[in-house]
């Protein structure tokens, strides 16, 4: 399991995360969701070793990770998927394919990739820059599919795409979580990571608000958080 205990976390001297607890069972999908500005992509880059906590610990399983950086935390099966297209503009589709599976074998790895979103099947040869937005954002997310990792941390990957396309990511994320992989999924379309979600916490101002089963949810309590929370 991965979890965060208590963390304070955020930039200088700005506290951004405040004794925030989450975890994220095996085989599990666990939806984070609040308002702009709440911490919610601060506490991606905490779970992924991209900034440290200054209080309270993470852990996957029984090992102490608190102070494990982004590499360290990958070896260990963590991958982060950020918000933005998280691709190498100047290199080839199959090139970005090949730099994701580091250590595994290429062939299967570009299988893997374009069996999960077709198109990119026929962009092999282009450089990833010059596709869509779509498209791109499909890149990157077959490094959630071909690295093998435990854990994906993934943030706003439906952010600015078409409604055809956003379908299309939401069928891989089903397919990613049928396979044994545990999400931690940070999305706009609350509704559709709700369907999709095992656990749900809400972040509100830097603090868990609501940790739960989406089932123990209300509308209301969602929409109260959302337009009734200020910038954290």
């Amino acid at each position: 399991m991965l979890r965060l205990e208590a963390v304070n976390a955020g930039y200088g001297s700005t506290t951004v995360l405040r004794d925030v607890s989450l975890w994220v069972p095996p085989l599990s999908v666990v939806a984070l969701l609040g308002p702009n500005g709440a911490g919610k992509t601060t506490l991606l880059r905490l779970a992924s070793g991209l900034i440290r906590a200054s209080a309270g610990r993470v852990t996957i399983g029984d090992e102490d990770v608190t102070r494990c950086g982004a590499y360290e935390l990958t070896k260990r099966g963590i991958c982060h998927v950020p918000e933005g297209r998280g691709v190498f503009p100047n290199l080839t589709v199959r090139d970005n394919i090949v730099v994701q599976a580091t250590g595994k074998n290429i062939d299967d790895a570009v299988e893997k990739a374009t069996t999960a979103f077709p198109v990119l099947g026929r962009r092999l040869g282009q450089l990833a820059g010059t596709m869509s937005g779509g498209e791109q954002q499909m890149l990157a997310l077959t490094r959630a599919y071909v690295s093998s990792p435990a854990y994906i941390l993934l943030d706003e990957v439906s952010m600015g795409l078409a409604p055809l396309i956003v379908d299309e990511i939401f069928d891989f994320l089903e397919r990613l979580a049928s396979e044994g992989r545990a999400l931690l999924l940070v999305e706009q379309y609350a509704e559709r990571a709700l369907a999709l979600a095992d656990y749900v916490f809400l972040l509100n101002r830097g603090r868990v608000s609501f940790a739960g089963e989406p089932g123990e949810l209300d509308g209301g309590t969602l929409m109260e958080q959302y337009m009734g929370a200020g910038r954290g």
